[in-house]
């Protein structure tokens, strides 16, 4: 564990710095960039940049290729945080033990905000240096998982099973298209950086969509057990917003059952990929233990 909380803090320092460089400081800024940075600068584990340089590394491509893709999925995933927070979705007064964003600027502003940092992402996905027709592709993959027919699918599929009483399936899709699609799209963009063919592309994308549903299963389960503290965040919104969730479908000890499951598939996948560095498939192992075992 100790290995992988070097690697996932090396893997967030370089995007952390490289976010610097994508929206400085210029002294100047006017309040929109001001939030932008507040949310996109104030920490976090960085798992999609992470997810996204390690595939790279994996399958032998260049760091400086997958940084910018990187960087624009940590875009895309602060803006759905600034947007999620919001009175008219989740509202949350909290992220990652800060005021939201619309608590420290207003609601206005945090809606500028959230809009600035996604068309922000695809401004950045323009300065990579690959060949355009990986650039193509990595656009197009982003923007789907973005979309109404990803993430924000999944945000509208969350806000209706307030009022609903969801099916398994629901809670499924729901989870697949929220949170898996960002992740499922971090995988795919590593791998775009790295070149990989359409059959490693496959078994990464599965992976992926495990390592997700685990992540979004322990995400229900820590909102029931952790604390604000170590959550960054307020506890108990699921069961305030009637929320039909894994823990409430199952319970919290048959929910961490499936979720360790998906972790164990996801493993399978990984073992099915050719040509994968030992030392960095090594750290992909880890890190879908790390999901079922975090605090935060």
């Amino acid at each position: 564990m100790n290995s992988l909380k070097i690697q996932l803090e090396a893997y967030a320092n370089l995007t952390q710095e490289a976010l610097e460089r994508f929206l400085p400081d210029n002294g100047n800024e006017d309040t929109v960039t001001s939030a932008m940075r507040y949310s996109l600068l104030g920490g976090g584990k960085r798992l999609r940049a992470a997810l996204a340089l390690a595939f790279c590394n994996a399958l032998g491509g260049k760091q400086d290729d997958a940084i910018v893709f990187a960087c624009a999925l940590e875009m895309v995933h602060a803006y759905s945080l600034i947007h999620d927070d919001l009175p008219c979705m989740d509202d949350d007064d909290m992220r990652r033990g800060l005021p939201s964003c619309h608590i420290a600027f207003g609601e206005p502003v945090a809606l500028l905000a959230g809009d600035g940092l996604l068309t922000k992402a695809f401004e950045t996905l323009s300065y990579s240096q690959l060949p355009p027709a990986q650039i193509v592709q990595a656009v197009a993959i982003l923007a789907k998982a973005a979309g109404h027919l990803g993430m924000i699918g999944g945000q509208r599929l969350d806000l209706e099973n307030e009022t609903i009483t969801a099916s398994i399936e629901r809670v499924e899709q729901t989870n697949r298209l929220k949170t898996g699609a960002l992740i499922s799209a971090a995988v795919a963009l590593g791998c775009i950086a790295a070149g990989a063919d359409a059959k490693t592309m496959g078994f990464a994308e599965c992976y992926a969509q495990h390592i997700g549903a685990a992540f979004q299963i322990t995400d229900d389960i820590l909102d029931c057990t952790s604390s604000q503290e170590e959550l960054g965040k307020p506890i108990g919104s699921d069961a305030q917003n009637h929320k039909t969730t894994y823990v409430s479908m199952y319970g919290i000890e048959e929910a961490r059952t499936i979720a360790e499951h998906r972790i164990e598939q996801a493993k399978q996948a990984l073992d099915a990929i050719d040509g994968c560095s030992t030392q960095t498939t090594g750290f992909l192992y880890e890190l879908a233990d790390y999901i079922l075992t975090r605090r935060s």
